[in-house]
Parts: C-alpha cells; structure tokens; sequence
C-alpha cells in the first residue's frame, strides 16, 4: 500500500529548509515531522524538476503537486484488427464476434482490445462498407420464414440409430418474435404442417410470407415473378413474396434467429448428438 502524500505545506517547508537554509535530509525530517526517506524523495524530485527556493511566484499548490508527483499514464498499444478478414469470417456458419474476440485475445494477450471495443471496432468498419436500404416492418405485414443452415443429431432411444432433424424458423419482422420447431425434412408436407403450426403459435396470420427460395416452397425462383409450389398461403389470405436467390440480407431477421451454430465453433471437433427420451 503507497504511503499517504504530506501536505504541500510540509513539501514546501522541505524545499526551503533543504534550497534556502542548506540543513541535512535527517535534521529536515526532525523539523517538519517526515521520515528521512520521504525528504530524500521529495529533494529528488524537486531536482529533477528544476526546482529550487524561492519557488516560481505562479506556481500554485495544484501545479507543484503535479509536477512533482503526477506523471502520464504510459500509453497502452494494442494489437491491430484485420477488419477484413473478420468480416469475411463471420459469413461462416458458427462464427460470432465473441469467438473472434477470443481468438484475438489469446494471440495478443494485454495488448488485446476489451470485447467492448473489440466489437465498436467492428461495427465502426462495417459502417464504411457498401450501404443497403433499411427495411421499414409494419406490426403484424411480415413474417420471415427459413431452415436453419445447421441440422440437429438426434439418437433413438429404442435402435440406437442416429438421425438429423431440420430446423425450421420463422420470425415476425417488426417485434422479431420467433417460432421454431424441429422436423426430419424439408419437404411440402412438413414445410406446410411447421407453417400452419407457426401460425397457430403467433394466433395471427401476417400477410406477406417471406420465405428462402428452397424447393418445399418455391417451384421456380426469379427476382421479378417467382413461382411458388403451393397455393395454400391463399386459404389464409396471405401473398408468398419469396427473398431474392443469394440476398441473404431480403431475410436478415430470419437469419438472426436462425441457430446456425452460434454457440458452435466450426473449427473444433464435431460435437456429440443429442440422445431424446421424451
């Protein structure tokens, strides 16, 4: 624990005594009651400053305080960012900011930004590239609907036999409240039976559908008239307006609450299946 700081009416009795009347640090010490070894430091100081006595008429308490005892923070350099390459990262299935950051870390250690500012960085970068026009979602007009690009292993319980589910998702646009489920394909039938489920889950029917263009739900897909393989979005009196073929960005709040691997680092070893008893 440092030593308390003497009072600048102590400091200044030091200097005089020391500069003016020439006595020794031990008889200096006696007279204003501080150890030898804080005058010693205190006459150091001074020295090396410049000072001596009479003290500079201009020189208040404040600034010979911080002359002789404040001095600058020794500047932190921390370890450049490859924006680049992070943003060519995290188009990966399973690649986070938290991952990178950690990654980022264990290379460079303290001279590592904190995940704060590591990701302020980021979104600082991100701002200066090519803009996009910022979707507007009325309550209740849209409802975005996907497969998760990550499927789920699944163990059955009687033969032992390892299977795969399919995620299905779908997200409201304005509050981006979420409906998933899983189902052992992406065909028609449970494309259509996870969608009518969805509905029934969010107890309203949006009325513009915004699907990925997979086969389940689009025959033929066009950025002008694509065709979809089902009519039965009528019966609720809905319209399918499908996202453009490689424009992730048409259903970018799907895409956010798609699982894909978030909580899964694609370069480590494949993690086990799920064994479900239920």
């Amino acid at each position: 624990m440092p030593a308390k700081r003497s009072a600048m009416r102590k400091i200044k009795d030091v200097l005089r005594l020391k500069f003016e009347a020439r006595l020794s640090h031990e008889r200096i010490a006696a007279a204003t009651g501080m150890s030898k070894g804080a005058v010693t430091n205190t006459v150091q100081r001074a020295a090396e400053k410049g000072l001596s006595w009479p003290l500079p008429a201009d020189l208040d308490d404040s600034r010979l305080e911080a002359m002789l005892y404040r001095q600058a923070a020794p500047r932190r350099e921390y370890a450049q960012l490859d924006y680049a390459l992070m943003h060519q990262e995290l188009r990966r299935n399973g690649v986070t900011l938290q991952l990178l950051w950690e990654e980022y870390t264990a290379a460079h250690g303290e001279h590592a930004y904190r995940y704060s500012q590591f990701c302020a960085h980021y979104h600082e970068y991100r701002r200066t590239l090519a803009r996009s026009m910022r979707q507007v979602h009325r309550a209740g007009e849209k409802v975005f609907i996907d497969y998760s690009g990550d499927t789920v292993a699944v163990i059955d319980p009687k033969a032992g036999e390892v299977l795969t589910a399919e995620i299905f998702v779908a997200t409201l646009g304005a509050s981006k409240y979420a409906f998933a489920e899983a189902t052992w394909t992406q065909t028609m039938p449970d494309w259509i039976g996870s969608t009518i489920r969805m509905l029934e889950f969010f107890g309203s029917v949006p009325s513009l559908w915004i699907p990925d263009n997979l086969k389940a739900a689009i025959k033929k897909a066009c950025r002008y008239e694509p065709e979809a393989t089902s009519t039965y979005a009528r019966h609720y009196g809905a319209a399918i307006l499908p996202a453009r073929p490689y424009q992730a960005k048409d259903k970018a709040a799907v895409d956010d609450e798609c699982p894909r691997g978030s909580e899964v680092d694609p370069r480590a070893p494949s993690q086990s299946p799920v064994l479900l008893t239920a």
